[in-house]
């Protein structure tokens, strides 16, 4: 305990004293880079120097082909939209009645009777 104490009485009387001396100036922490620092860190400069150039490359690839799937996704949405007009347009124009619309200006009209099957017999043929 007597130490303790001692150990109080010092540290008040260094402050006392501490306050009575006229203070040194403070040295601040500067980061003090000279040749020497960067020639022997010159290789992991380099390193850190190429990755950030990998990084960016990346970056930039990764972003051109989001937009070229974007691009693409648009597109296939175009042509599905066409194909789907495109069929429904073919469905329309292969029904008879339409067929038969567009060809009656050449002169070809539907018929109003069935067909009929010709069929030869055998001995016929033969002869």
């Amino acid at each position: 305990m007597l130490r303790e104490e001692e150990k109080h009485i010092n540290e008040e009387a260094g402050a006392e004293s501490a306050a009575e001396l006229p203070r040194e100036p403070r040295r601040e922490w500067r980061l003090r880079i000279n040749y020497k620092l960067i020639t022997q860190n010159l290789p992991f400069i380099l390193f850190l120097a190429v990755i950030a150039l990998v990084y960016i490359a990346n970056s930039h690839l990764a972003e051109k082909k989001v937009r070229k799937i974007n691009k693409l996704s648009k597109e296939i949405k175009e042509l599905k939209w066409e194909y789907l007009s495109v069929r429904s347009e073919l469905m329309f124009r292969s029904k008879l009645s339409e067929v038969s619309k567009a060809v009656e200006p050449l002169g070809l009209k539907e018929l109003s009777t069935p067909p009929q099957r010709i069929e030869v017999k055998a001995a016929e043929a033969a002869q």
